[in-house]
């Protein structure tokens, strides 16, 4: 949604019903508003324009994976039950980065931001101290989400809502730990990310509780 003015007058497509997503020739993780942008800045924010296919072969090249559903949504509710977000049932300001305005024109940035923010910008949303659970990008899981209804390739399903959600779900989606869509594997926007797991063996978790006694 927000690329430069410049690159903004050459584009002249755009999705009806829904005109703020612009296609961007050239924009992908190393350069997430289009050509002549960078991440040189922005180390500590979350890669985006990351697609399914993408992110499944970077967690496998570190020896991890995606989460599936039940795994991102157990660990995004700190292993608590039932709550709405992470840190309990109550929706508190500043605690993620969602939009706060009249969706697409105006976003009042209360929360400091109008757009992706930096990863540890908030503190940490749960119990696990996990950061961005809910808000800023969308993350993909290893679960099937559906099939797309036009092209019926298999959808994937991501979780956690992006900085365009907001509170109450009148616009886009309601940012919550139960929010989730689905989108193909080759899909990717500026607010798609995604977040490694990784197996841990029966042994590394008796060595991590015997730490935790000491």
């Amino acid at each position: 949604m927000f690329v430069p003015n410049k690159i903004k007058a050459t584009i002249t497509d755009s999705i009806k019903g829904a005109e703020w997503w612009m296609p961007v020739e050239g924009a992908y993780w190393a350069h997430p508003a289009g050509p002549g942008s960078s991440v040189e800045k922005k180390q500590n924010h979350p890669a985006v324009h990351i697609s399914y296919n993408d992110a499944v072969e970077y967690c496998s090249h570190i020896g991890g994976r995606l989460p599936t559903e039940p795994e991102w949504e157990y660990a995004a509710r700190g292993g608590h039950r039932d709550q709405i977000y992470p840190w309990g049932n109550d929706f508190k300001k500043n605690r993620m980065n969602i939009w706060e305005g009249n969706f697409p024109t105006e976003n009042k940035g209360k929360d400091g931001f109008i757009g992706v923010s930096p990863v540890n910008s908030f503190k940490p949303q749960n119990d696990f101290g996990l950061y961005d659970m809910v808000g800023n990008v969308w993350e993909w899981t290893s679960s099937v989400f559906g099939k797309d209804p036009h092209t019926r390739q298999p959808q994937y399903a991501l979780r956690g809502g992006s900085y365009i959600d907001s509170k109450s779900g009148k616009f886009n989606h309601k940012a919550d730990v139960t929010t989730r869509m689905g989108n193909t594997a080759d899909a990717g926007s500026d607010n798609i990310g995604f977040r490694c797991v990784r197996d841990v063996s029966e042994e590394e978790i008796n060595r991590l509780n015997s730490r935790d006694e000491l």
